[in-house]
């Protein structure tokens, strides 16, 4: 029986993708596939902070978390989000399990120390109350498998001490498929895959490897929110276990299938 890892980005929840996500994930469970969800929610909370009069403070493509930004992670990522997930999955005939790292350490994590990162300089950055990930609570998120439900995994995890720390979607993803031992990491996201030109769709990179993606980071056509979703990924590929992770968006019903089936017909598959 294989296993699923699916990864979807704010912008999902903005259109008809969710739905398309929610069929696929049905399509998967019903053909005896393990699968498990994991979502952010940066466009969402980055509105709310807005609202509540917060300026949203991105370096790097990464979020500084201060408590107040925090309040705003657990309304949106682990309320708003993680329930219309759910909701929308429940739809499509499949039960699902809201978590966070408050449930049981689902996600355990220590608070980050300043460090230097890709698109912020030379200097290290203190990204607040973000946190590095520790480990992963997989004997839950398996008990949940055997009992035929789906783990939905917010980006948000919890330190020993129960503290909750905001950490980037795509490392929870990746650690939790690392941890579980996926066959593949599908990361749903706004944009069609790695693009050589933001601009243009018609750039996009079917394939890249390690090498590969290190160079479109180094030489610029990687930029933004982009290069830390190339970095997780290419960690976690370094290692054992995951052997393909794909970048998708704009997905339709059956493209998750399709990405996993003919990997670089639709967005960028990332490989050793």
């Amino acid at each position: 029986m294989s296993a699923l890892l699916i990864k979807i980005g704010g912008e999902v929840f903005l259109g008809d993708e969710l739905q398309a996500v929610a069929a696929d994930t049905a399509s998967a469970v019903r053909d005896g596939h393990r699968v498990v969800l994991v979502h952010g929610g940066g466009p969402q909370a980055t509105a709310l902070q807005k609202a509540l009069g917060q300026t949203p403070q991105v370096v790097g493509g990464r979020r500084i978390t201060d408590a107040a930004t925090l309040d705003v992670m657990k309304m949106v990522v682990g309320g708003k989000l993680n329930m219309d997930l759910c909701s929308a999955l429940t739809a499509a005939g499949v039960r699902p399990v809201g978590l966070t790292g408050a449930s049981s350490q689902a996600v355990a994590a220590t608070k980050r120390p300043p460090r230097v990162v890709s698109g912020g300089g030379p200097e290290p950055i203190d990204f607040g109350l973000v946190g590095d990930i520790t480990g992963v609570n997989g004997p839950l998120l398996e008990l949940l498998w055997s009992a035929g439900y789906v783990p939905v995994v917010a980006c948000l995890a919890a330190d020993a001490r129960g503290q909750i720390l905001n950490v980037n979607a795509d490392i929870v993803a990746n650690q939790i498929g690392r941890h579980l031992r996926v066959d593949h990491v599908v990361l749903v996201t706004g944009a069609p895959g790695v693009l050589r030109d933001i601009g243009d769709p018609a750039s996009r990179l079917p394939r890249l490897t390690l090498a590969e993606a290190r160079a479109a980071i180094a030489d610029g056509t990687v930029t933004g929110g982009m290069i830390p979703k190339l970095e997780e990924s290419m960690a976690v590929l370094e290692g054992d276990g995951i052997a393909m992770v794909h970048i998708v968006g704009k997905i339709r019903p059956g493209d998750i299938r399709r990405a996993i089936d003919e990997p670089g017909s639709i967005g960028t598959t990332l490989v050793p």
